[in-house]
């Protein structure tokens, strides 16, 4: 699936886990919602997760259909 490859990408296998960290410098936009900086990916064929830690400590999951995704956006710094 074209989405998985353009994950992998953007991010790097977080070491003993399925799951992988966004790479530093790149902010991930999935559709036009919102931008993650620093968020933990689990993909499956099925779904995309994506785990980000809030200032308070608490962590959100948000959950999409890998099939429904329509676009995914990377930022990163020019070099």
């Amino acid at each position: 699936m074209a989405w998985e490859k353009v994950l992998e990408y953007s991010s790097v296998p977080l070491h003993g886990t399925m799951s992988r960290k966004i790479r530093k410098g790149v902010r991930l936009q999935i559709g036009e919602g919102k931008i993650y900086d620093g968020a933990v990916l689990f993909i499956s064929d099925l779904f995309l997760r994506v785990t980000e830690e809030l200032a308070s400590g608490d962590a959100v999951n948000t959950y999409y259909d890998m099939n429904r995704i329509e676009s995914i956006r990377t930022y990163s710094t020019k070099e």
